[in-house]
């Protein structure tokens, strides 16, 4: 592809996808491709982690404790008291911004039934989140409330939970996001092979949650809530310990 073609690309590419429009140190990037088209890839640029507003604001809304404490007084025999922490890694962790997560109940605090590390990437319209699991989650149990803990976590020890990002799209004042297509995140419980579906809706100081082990033949629920979607409010943000 010549010079100009190729710059004439690059132009339709990022207009495309908006991923410099918020972010000096992309213009840079981007005015040196036109000089120097060769130098790298378009692939390897757009997959880079670029903050955004949306991408930060999601960002910020997730960072805290939340707690469906009102769900589960109002309907104890339906919903457990539960917790769902999501603690900010240093950026340097992923070069992005990340967070290490935990769900556990409230009467057993340092037993967490879910951990996980997440990595956020701005997809433009969209913000997509890598997932992955801890090769050894008991020794981080309790990560997301003692920082000496956290600071234990690096990145040879997770590892990347394929076909289960989360997909996030903005929807006035929030985010709606859901697993990715194509029945691909594969869970086994209860001896039964099961695929993820996990719907979830983020605002300001809410999280709601919807998540279902559909059996992979039948496609008849196995594991998950037959309640309707888990509530829960910010008891405590910690938003104050993102950086970029």
């Amino acid at each position: 592809m010549e010079v100009e073609s190729l710059q004439h690309h690059l132009r339709q590419k990022f207009a495309h996808f908006q991923v410099i429009k918020d972010s000096v140190i992309a213009q840079f990037i981007f005015e040196y491709l036109l000089v120097f088209p060769s130098s790298i890839t378009f692939t390897t640029l757009i997959m880079t982690p670029v903050t955004t507003n949306d991408l930060m604001k999601l960002a910020q809304w997730m960072a805290g404790d939340f707690s469906n404490y009102k769900q589960s007084f109002e309907k104890p025999q339906q919903f457990a008291h539960i917790h769902i922490f999501f603690r900010p890694l240093p950026f340097e962790f992923f070069n992005a911004i990340g967070f290490y997560s935990e769900q556990v109940y409230d009467y057993d605090l340092w037993s967490p039934y879910r951990q996980g590390v997440h990595r956020l990437v701005d997809w433009g319209e969209q913000i997509y989140i890598e997932n992955y699991s801890l090769n050894d989650p008991l020794r981080y149990a309790g990560a997301a409330r003692e920082l000496s803990i956290l600071k234990t976590i690096t990145p040879d020890c997770i590892q990347r939970r394929y076909h289960c990002s989360m997909i996030f799209t903005r929807v006035g004042e929030m985010f709606r996001g859901s697993v990715e297509p194509g029945n691909k995140c594969l869970i086994e419980r209860n001896n039964c092979m099961t695929y993820l579906v996990s719907d979830v809706e983020v605002t300001q100081t809410t999280w709601l949650s919807l998540d279902q082990g559909m059996d992979v033949d039948t496609h008849q629920q196995i594991w998950g809530s037959t309640f309707g979607a888990l509530r829960f409010e910010k008891r405590e943000s910690f938003a104050g310990e993102l950086s970029t």
